[in-house]
């Protein structure tokens, strides 16, 4: 009997250690440490030529509202920097060209940048790689021969840190260094540029960088108008016979990005390199253009970033490598409105500097990134910038041919006052676009419009945006005010349960 209870008790620990083996891994700040830095991921660019940019710490809050969590900055901006300490956000800083003369002339130079932008902020700002310059051996080709240099004075200063193993360090590319690039496998990068390219890529290989890639499909496109399919440009289905066909491989291309990571795969093959990996620090779609540009619209920048989210986040690879998702950052998360022109270098982004959104993307069901999709309290307003005259025009249309209800601003009525152009148009405006199902390219009227998250009613007046989500929400009201409290006390739970399994685990392995 003794020798029964003994084997139990021996049957049942060996069962509950390979639980502890399996079901346990190691916590920190109550999180699994399980890496997934190698994961493919979604990030935006942010750049700065916004007016009335929104400060560093309203920044970071914002990000963590839309879920993004990894950025790239063009600079290494101190205040954003500072702003991110803590945050769990990954950021790519920059070295902008003009600094690229005196870190490719000078280690102490480089040693500098490095402690000052990078040793001052780690590890509390996850600093999560270094670009040096952008598209320089294509727009600044005299200085190509100190590329290499600064990007190794700026590695020996991480080394010194010791963070050359944290912290990445590239250069990003033009798509116009690979020539030839479809069928994908006749590839071939620019052969004046192989002299830098090819020291380059071994310093990448040698260092486990990845090669920083600008692919916009959006050119490809425009460039090849009658060869490349907009669906394809765009990530849409196609039918067999319509997919890009490469002849010498027979893989098939239902999309223009994979084609161009592809063709950077195949360039760096040719030189004998093959365990770089390309990260595409910019892709995107513009969504406004002049008349030379008719394919730069809201549908169209919709469709491309859904598309392309979902695209990386399923990671499903490229033909040539279904192995390898290459991480993606969408150029960009503010329309720069302060850019020159032509109009579609102000219309990249994913919000305006105010935050509101430029179209509502939509990727349910692709992971938690960027929450403007998952909310459905967004409404449709009159923009300030506008003439009477002008909104007056599309407050008629919404009101006659677009069928919005605009019972509610007649004399008498609701949201009748304040009695001006620019409040009726707002309310217009957000009825037909709730009436059409906040469908991307409904909150536009000729550019008079934007989609705001901020609620426009007003005492009385209940916008219709308001009146779609009101009564859930007053139903629902009691519940969600206690979600939060309750997730807490779980999740705290939880964690006391995990310690205390986790150090039972302990013990017991200790006393075997």
């Amino acid at each position: 009997m003794a020798e029964s209870k003994s084997s139990l008790f021996f049957l049942f620990l060996f069962g509950f250690l390979t639980v502890c083996r399996g079901r346990f891994p190691p916590l920190m700040d109550g999180k699994n440490m399980e890496k997934d830095d190698n994961q493919p991921f979604v990030g935006v660019n942010i750049g700065s030529d916004v007016s009335n940019l929104m400060s560093p710490s309203d920044l970071v809050s914002f990000l963590h509202f839309q879920k993004i969590t990894h950025i790239r900055l063009y600079d290494a901006n101190p205040d954003i920097l500072k702003a991110l300490n803590g945050s769990k956000i990954r950021v790519i800083i920059s070295v902008p060209n003009n600094q690229l003369l005196a870190i490719g002339s000078s280690n102490a130079t480089a040693a500098a940048w490095i402690a000052r932008n990078v040793v001052a902020y780690y590890p509390q700002t996850l600093i999560s790689g270094i670009s040096v310059g952008d598209e320089v051996l294509t727009t600044i080709p005299s200085v190509s021969p100190l590329l290499l240099p600064a990007i190794e004075s700026l590695y020996s200063g991480l080394v010194s840190a010791n963070l050359q193993t944290q912290i990445t360090i590239s250069t990003p590319h033009a798509a116009s260094i690979i020539l030839d690039p479809f069928p994908p496998s006749q590839a071939f990068f620019n052969q004046s540029l192989v002299q830098f390219m090819l020291p380059l890529l071994r310093f990448l290989s040698r260092t486990g960088s990845p090669l920083m890639m600008n692919f916009y499909p959006y050119y490809v496109f425009m460039q090849n108008k009658g060869v490349v399919p907009l669906d394809n440009a765009l990530f849409k289905p196609l039918i067999p016979s319509k997919e890009m066909v490469d002849p010498n491989t027979l893989l098939h291309y239902t999309n223009v990005l994979d084609a161009m990571i592809d063709s950077a795969y195949f360039s760096m093959k040719n030189l004998n390199i093959t365990d770089v990996v390309v990260l595409v620090t910019e892709s995107g779609w513009p969504s406004k253009g002049d008349s030379k540009e008719p394919y730069a619209t809201i549908d169209n920048a919709d469709t491309f970033n859904s598309n392309l989210i979902k695209h990386i986040l399923d990671r499903s690879g490229s033909p040539f490598h279904p192995e390898i998702t290459s991480s993606v950052y969408i150029y960009e998360l503010f329309n720069e409105d302060l850019r020159s022109p032509p109009v579609s270098e102000a219309n990249w982004g994913l919000f305006y500097g105010n935050s509101t959104p430029v179209y509502l993307l939509h990727v349910s069901g692709s992971g938690t990134f960027l929450a403007n999709d998952t909310t459905n309290q967004t409404y449709c307003i009159a923009m300030d910038e506008f003439d009477t005259k002008t909104l007056q025009t599309a407050l008629d249309w919404a009101c006659g041919p677009g069928k919005a209800n605009c019972t509610e601003i007649q004399p008498g009525e609701a949201c009748y006052q304040p009695n001006n152009v620019k409040n009726h148009a707002s309310y217009a405006f957000d009825s037909y676009y709730q009436k059409e199902g906040k469908s991307a390219g409904s909150c536009d009227f000729k550019g008079v419009a934007m989609i705001t998250t901020t609620d426009p009613s007003h005492g009385s007046c209940i916008f219709p945006g308001s009146k779609k989500v009101g009564n859930k929400a007053k139903e629902t009201g009691k519940n969600t005010t206690q979600i939060p409290e309750a997730s807490g006390g779980t999740a705290a739970a939880q964690k006391v349960l995990h310690v205390f399994l986790l150090a039972l685990c302990s013990f017991f392995l200790f006393i075997l």
